[in-house]
């Protein structure tokens, strides 16, 4: 009986290696996502009236991977790139770029570049102009795939149990947009329980139409970004963060903004215990290279590789890709590709934080049992 006992204990642990190694991409048999710029990987392109006159739609964007334009504001692949690669996933297409069922085959990407959380009629009553693709017109796009997807032969319901949501990077923007209109930092602090709101209204909405598994990233530190370094430049030596050179007060806002989408999340849990809502921490994953710029072979953590004359190679005049702008021979030693938007080296280091787990809650690497040892590899780290 020992001898059994023990034949027993060696033979189990053995099927479970041998069923996960061969178990492909897991767990996740589709991806959709919804958010700003970020995440956008070709919306953008369909949403504007003239390319020839939009940056992105020209090189430099995408020289890194891609050697193309794809509509992504970077230089090459986005975290929801990485997350997709992490999944053994094709990269995932933009809503707009498909023409059929047959085009999204393992998801779809809602994101749209200066997408806000909020509706644009409230900011339209505040005096400001904003994006018509809020984070309520994406949601409207997936109810309209979605019953295409649900009836397609060998997925049905299954579909919606075995896909991760990705909700976000938004409300970024819901921020910027004021703030660069000259709206106080103060009153721009009183939006963030509306854009709370919208967000934990769309987690509602997606669980209700069958979501199981979401992953739900908080903002970025704008404080480290060239382009608030360069708007709101500072005399006053206190401003800064000594160690990072980042601006307080505006690293501040974000973790206000990131305190209460991790409190709504908590609420969630409780409310939907059976569904897995996932904080993706970019901002500390983020704030990881700003601490430690070396360790990442980040040379400049603070300076935008693709930009115009300014002490942070960002100008509020010209702009990557325009005339009179220049772009940097390496764009894996910096941080910042466009003075807003991060390279695509930074975005690699943000996404394996998240996939294993150091910065995400619950661990996302535990939703899937070999994705953490095939990213502890050294080589799929840098």
């Amino acid at each position: 009986m020992a001898s059994r006992h023990l034949l027993l204990s060696l033979i189990i642990p053995t099927l479970i290696l041998i069923i996960f190694s061969n178990s492909g991409n897991c767990c996740f048999t589709h991806i959709f996502c919804f958010g700003d710029s970020i995440s956008d990987t070709g919306n953008i392109l369909k949403c504007i009236d003239n390319c020839d006159s939009f940056p992105v739609c020209h090189l430099p964007y995408g020289e890194t991977y891609f050697h193309q334009p794809t509509g992504r504001f970077s230089d090459g692949r986005l975290i929801l790139d990485f997350i997709a690669e992490a999944y053994e996933l094709p990269l995932i297409p933009a809503y707009l770029s498909g023409k059929s069922i047959e085009d999204f085959p393992h998801g779809a990407n809602f994101a749209v570049g200066g997408a806000t959380a909020l509706n644009n009629s409230f900011f339209e009553s505040k005096g400001i102009e904003a994006s018509d693709y809020s984070l309520g017109t994406q949601l409207q796009w997936f109810k309209k795939l979605l019953p295409s997807i649900l009836e397609e032969p060998g997925y049905g319901s299954d579909v919606m149990n075995n896909a991760l949501f990705v909700v976000g990077e938004i409300g970024g923007n819901d921020y910027n947009i004021p703030l660069w209109n000259g709206i106080t930092i103060e009153k721009v602090r009183t939006f963030v329980p509306d854009v709370i709101s919208i967000i934990s209204s769309t987690i509602h909405e997606l669980i209700h139409r069958g979501a199981k598994t979401l992953l739900v990233p908080n903002n970025f530190p704008i404080g480290c970004i060239p382009s608030y370094l360069t708007l709101f430049q500072s005399q006053k030596k206190e401003d800064y963060d000594p160690e990072t050179g980042c601006i307080k007060r505006l690293n501040e806002f974000a973790q206000y903004h990131n305190a209460k989408l991790s409190e709504e999340l908590e609420k969630l849990r409780l409310f939907y215990p059976d569904v897995t809502i996932i904080y993706a921490d970019y901002y500390e994953a983020s704030m990881s290279i700003f601490h430690n710029p070396k360790k990442f072979g980040i040379n400049y953590p603070l300076i935008a590789c693709c930009g115009a004359k300014g002490p942070y190679n960002c100008s509020s005049v010209v702009f990557c890709g325009e005339r009179g702008s220049t772009v940097c021979s390496d764009p894996s030693k910096y941080v910042s590709w466009d003075g807003m938007h991060l390279t695509e080296a930074a975005y690699k280091v943000i996404s394996h934080g998240v996939l294993q787990g150091n910065y995400s809650s619950p661990p996302l690497s535990s939703t899937c049992s070999n994705l953490f040892s095939k990213l502890s590899s050294p080589s799929n780290i840098m």
